[in-house]
C-alpha cells in the first residue's frame, strides 16, 4: 500500500482517516452497513487516496494487484462526505459539551447562548474537507 496518502480507509474496520491539512491524522468509525456492503467494497481491504502512485490506491483481500480507485469505479468523495459529517458531529458535540458560567455550587449561573456564542464562536453547521 502506498504511503503518504491523503485519506486512508480501512474498510474491515469501517475507518475512514484524514492524513493531511487540519485534522490530520483523525479517524471515524463509519456506522453505515448499507454503504459498506456495497458491491464494489467487497474485495477491497484498504484504499490510500491522494497517494503519488495512483495504481497502488486499492489493495484487495486476495490476491488481486493493487489498482487506482477510477479502475474500481469508486469516487473517493463517497468516504470524505461522509468523513466530513462524522467530524461536523464531533464539533457540534464539543460545542454544546463546552459550557461555562460564573459562581460555584448553589451560586453558579451557567452562560447565557449569547454569552457562549460570544465566547466560542457560532455552533458549527457545517464541515466540508
Amino acid at each position: 500500500m502506498a504511503t503518504n496518502a491523503n485519506w486512508t480507509v480501512v474498510l474491515a474496520d469501517r475507518c475512514v482517516i484524514k492524513n493531511t491539512g487540519a485534522e490530520a491524522g483523525t479517524g471515524y468509525i463509519i456506522d453505515d452497513n448499507a454503504f459498506w456492503a456495497t458491491t464494489a467494497f467487497q474485495n477491497i481491504w484498504a484504499i490510500q487516496s491522494g497517494t503519488s502512485n495512483s495504481s497502488d490506491e486499492v489493495e484487495h483481500k486476495d490476491e488481486t494487484a493493487h489498482c487506482s480507485l477510477a479502475d474500481k469505479g469508486i469516487d473517493i468523495s463517497l468516504f470524505i462526505t461522509r468523513w466530513d459529517a462524522a467530524h461536523l458531529s464531533k464539533l457540534q458535540s464539543d460545542w454544546d459539551n463546552d459550557n461555562s458560567g460564573t459562581g460555584e455550587g448553589d451560586d453558579f449561573t451557567p452562560e447565557t447562548e449569547a454569552e457562549k456564542i460570544a465566547r466560542l464562536g457560532p455552533r458549527p453547521t457545517s464541515y466540508s474537507s
